[in-house]
Order: structure tokens, then sequence, then C-alpha cells
């Protein structure tokens, strides 16, 4: 039966939340349980196991006990985006940013832009990245490449489909939707020129490794996905972005999210239509 809901004994919680933390720093507080247990009793029958401390059991012993945790998250996280979200930063990364890292790029000889989309969710951060780079007309023949991450692979099958329902489109102009989008059934599609730009990859935040193996980037778009993190997590995350920029490279968090407190290795920088964080 899918609709029970099974009660959580406080140690199991604690030990829950503890595993939850260490796989990727979300941080959830004593008032919380309420919540696992409504969120999380159908993966205790969808797995036919008896109650919570045998989810937990399985959640460390397992053999997919990391794709489980991904679907965790997944249920106990808000995915809510949509396309050209927050337009004012977007504009300064469309009108200001692009250009200046152009002229940088140009000077060193390197003809390549690298931008890193961190908690991409269903993909319209990443695809609106990209309609801005093609719009700007700024790169043609260059080497452009948007890396889009998550830690859920449910998002991220979303994200690689490209197709969209009609509250993803609330912020976007007609004319982007016109020029970049094709119908299909009830839905619209992202066109190729788009998708080609964007490589869609699974990665935890916390797995320094990984995040070591993409290489340098010149923007990372972080947006509304520390909030989750305590502050040793945050300092965490913020600490392998900053490794992970060239000098001069951008860090553009959600409006509501600052460095206060997490990081001086930025700069607050202010540009025509926003603020946003720069590496020296």
């Amino acid at each position: 039966m899918f609709d029970q809901t099974y009660s959580m004994s406080e140690s199991t919680y604690r030990l829950m939340r503890e595993l939850i933390y260490k796989f990727c720093g979300l941080s959830f507080d004593d008032n919380s349980k309420y919540f696992f247990e409504k969120r999380l009793s159908n993966r205790v029958s969808i797995h036919q196991l008896r109650d919570f401390q045998d989810y937990y059991y399985f959640l460390m012993y397992d053999k997919n006990r990391s794709e489980e945790l991904s679907a965790i998250i997944d249920i106990l996280t808000i995915n809510e985006t949509y396309f050209f979200r927050e337009e004012l930063q977007l504009r300064a990364f469309s009108e200001e940013i692009l250009s200046e890292i152009k002229q940088k790029k140009i000077k060193e000889g390197n003809r390549s832009l690298r931008i890193w989309s961190a908690g991409c969710s269903t993909g319209e951060e990443p695809y609106t990245i990209a309609m801005l780079i093609l719009e700007s007309n700024l790169f043609h023949g260059w080497d452009v490449e948007i890396f889009a991450s998550d830690i859920s692979h449910r998002v991220l099958q979303v994200a690689r489909k490209g197709e969209y329902g009609k509250s993803s489109f609330r912020a976007a102009k007609e004319e982007h939707i016109r020029k970049y989008f094709t119908d299909i059934n009830e839905k619209k599609r992202v066109i190729d020129p788009v998708k080609k730009l964007v490589n869609f990859g699974y990665l935890n935040l916390f797995d320094s490794t990984k995040i070591f193996l993409l290489g340098k980037m010149d923007v990372i778009f972080c947006r509304n996905v520390i909030i989750y993190f305590d502050q040793e997590a945050k300092k965490s995350v913020i600490s392998h972005f900053e490794r992970q920029l060239n000098s001069e490279g951008y860090l553009l968090l959600g409006h509501s999210e600052s460095l206060i407190n997490l990081s001086t290795a930025f700069r607050l920088k202010h540009l025509k239509h926003d603020m946003v964080y720069q590496k020296p």
C-alpha cells in the first residue's frame, strides 16, 4: 500500500539526517521529522521494507544506495525553476560579463568559453544561458561549453529531453520562445543549436575530486542551491567554486544569497544591472 505513512523514531530521524548531511550537505532541524515521515514513507513502501529503521539500513548498505539517496534529495527539495529567471542578473551577464570575458580571452589568445550551471534542476537555467550566448553573437566559431550538473537523476532526465510546459515560460519573451523552441504535443522543445551547447551530468557539490576534474570555468551559476546548506557546508561548496574559477571569473548566486561570513575570496562587483561576485 503506497499511501501509508510510517512513523520514525527520534534516533532513526537523527541517523537519517546525519546520513543525508554527509552525502550532500543538506541540513534539516529537529522540527522536520514529520516532513520526513510524510515525504519518505512512500520509499519505505516501494522497497517493501518494514519501517524507517530498515530503510536507514538500506540507505547505508544497499548496492543502489547512492541512487536512492539522490531520489531522497529530489523528494526533500523544491526544484522550482523557469526560463530567464532573475532578469537583472541575466542582463548583467549578457550585456556586461560576456563582453568583458571575450576581451580578456582575445588578449590571451584563447577562444573558449566555459560556464557551469551548478544545481541546474530541470535545465531551464543552462538552456537560458545558452540562448543568451547565442543572442550576444560574441562567440561565433568559439569553443563554447555549458556544463550543467545536479544531484537528482530525475531532473537531469527532464533536462536532457528539453521539453517544457507553460509554467517554465512565465518570464520568457515571445520572441525568444519563437526563436529557440519548437512545438511538440502540448509542450515546447528546445532547438538543437541550443541543446548542443549544454552537457548535463550528475554531480554532488561535495565531491571535490569529481569537481576538480571539471577543469577551470569562466562563470559559475549556483542560484538558490546553497540556501539548503548549513554554514560549514556552504563554506565547503564556495571554496570548490573558488578553486574552479579562472582569475577574474564570476560567481552568480541567487538574489537572496550572499557570501557574507562564508568567503573572503571574492569581491562584490557593481555592474549596471546587478551586483555579482568576482574572483580577483
